[in-house]
């Protein structure tokens, strides 16, 4: 049978592009629709613009540890539209380039919402309000995830985090719901720009899936920098406040009033309404596209990867499944997958939170005894500046090879020095190889091939 398409991609975030555009550069007649943006949630959404936040969001810092060096500076102030308008322009200046990619290689880009008729066929609905069909061999699935809108009385008014890139001002009081790692990185844009920040959190502490010793430095070093918060404590309702203010009504009898309410409860795979499920395709009970080792889905010709699989919710991830899923395809070496093991990931907040490899929870289970080292310490820079922010770095080790299983680290510059760490993981590296190493004085990294002495209870 001839197909309008060997391959259609619904959905242009980072993975959708990849895999299209390397398979068009192969020689697949490919195309792709997105009705949004181009290069998904991470390009306009998330990680960009979100880290350019961060760094916006670190130079208060900055300016106050400067006089400890000898400069003198004046009461810093902040504009948020120039932040805004700034933002606005590189993620143009990157949804550019993410065109410019797409028709170099070669793929067409429908500009319009496509869901899914059958195993072969998608309909796009373009902006103008035409409608086209369109047949494949195969059918991609990369819609990514989105985040979960609360639905607590009055919460009609809060703010999920796509809201915050497209804010007109910032507020003074803000009430951020959730303890993942965006609600802590929002919560630190936000106290890093000046606003009252109140997090609140209905388990016992943040974080959950992370390393418990690193969890509860970085919280200990949030506190210490201002930042409130709730725990064990949820939200059962917001109501109007005078002046337009917020009244959140709290599970502990207790009423928070602020300005702005964010929730940043989770994120779910974006599923919902491309008919999927009247194809023949399987989903899970949170919506996401269920699939083998190889990405197909249930349906032997329709595709799906990233975050609308939720399986490892990470741009860099979703791009080498659309990598892979390129080689399944189009190559030559047979149906490819990705190793998930080691993958390194970090947590934005000030101070980030960067890990990679198991935590001392996992190893135990997974292999018995471990050892585990630590070191805590205050960075050099910090011996002028005044600050008071200590770095935490933790490496958990196989006693019966030596091998390093996971290294986790609370401080600035930990995603740096993770993701070169990863590396070493990623190749088997003992805890042998890492003292053999001669370190990099004076840095904070070198603590990683200095930590000799294990923990008493090891």
């Amino acid at each position: 049978m001839s197909y309008d398409y060997d391959l259609f991609t619904i959905g242009a975030g980072s993975g959708g592009v990849r895999c299209s555009r390397m398979s068009a550069s192969r020689g697949a007649k490919v195309g792709i629709a997105e009705g949004r943006f181009l290069g998904g949630t991470c390009v306009n959404v998330g990680c960009v613009p979100k880290k350019l936040f961060v760094y916006a969001a670190h130079f208060r810092d900055e300016v106050e540890e400067a006089a400890g060096f000898g400069w003198t500076t004046g009461e810093p102030t902040f504009d948020w539209q120039t932040l805004k308008q700034n933002k606005d322009t590189e993620i143009e200046r990157l949804n550019g380039i993410y065109r410019r990619l797409l028709k170099g290689s070669g793929a067409e880009l429908h500009e319009g919402w496509a869901t899914v008729v059958d195993p072969h066929t998608v309909e796009v609905a373009y902006a103008d309000g035409s409608t086209k069909r369109h047949t494949a061999a195969n059918i991609l699935v990369a819609t990514g995830g989105k985040p979960v809108r609360p639905t607590e009385p009055g919460t009609d008014r809060a703010w999920i985090s796509d809201d915050v890139f497209e804010l007109d001002e910032l507020p003074n009081r803000i009430m951020v719901v959730g303890g993942g790692y965006i609600a802590l990185e929002m919560a630190g844009i936000f106290h890093g720009l000046g606003s009252a920040v109140t997090l609140v959190y209905r388990g016992p502490h943040p974080l959950r899936g992370f390393d418990d010793d690193v969890r509860t430095f970085l919280l200990d070093e949030l506190r210490k920098k201002g930042m409130e918060m709730y725990l064990n404590t949820n939200v059962l309702c917001l109501e109007e406040g005078k002046n337009g203010a917020i009244e959140a009504m709290l599970s502990h009898e207790e009423t928070l009033e602020v300005d702005a309410a964010l929730y940043a409860i989770g994120r779910r795979p974006n599923t919902a309404e491309l008919g999927l499920a009247a194809a023949g395709v399987e989903l899970d009970e949170r919506g996401a596209v269920v699939v083998d080792e190889h990405f197909r889905s249930s349906v032997p010709s329709i595709w799906a990867i990233g975050d609308v699989t939720d399986r490892v919710q990470l741009t860099p991830v979703a791009i080498a499944e659309g990598m892979a899923l390129t080689e399944t395809l189009f190559g030559d070496r047979g149906p490819q997958t990705v190793d998930y093991e080691n993958i390194p990931t970090a947590v934005f907040s000030q101070p980030p939170l960067a890990t990679v490899g198991l935590t001392e929870a996992e190893a135990r289970v997974k292999y018995g005894k471990v050892h585990v080292y630590t070191s805590e310490f205050r960075p050099l820079k910090h011996t002028l500046s005044g600050s008071s922010e200590r770095m935490f770095m933790k490496m958990i080790v196989e006693v019966a090879t030596d091998r390093v299983l996971g290294v986790h680290m609370v401080g600035a510059d930990g995603p740096e020095i993770v993701q070169a760490v990863a590396v070493a993981l990623k190749c088997g590296a003992t805890k042998a190889q890492f003292d053999a190493t001669i370190g990099l004085h004076p840095s904070s990294a070198e603590e990683l091939v200095t930590m000799r002495t294990r923990r008493p209870d090891d």
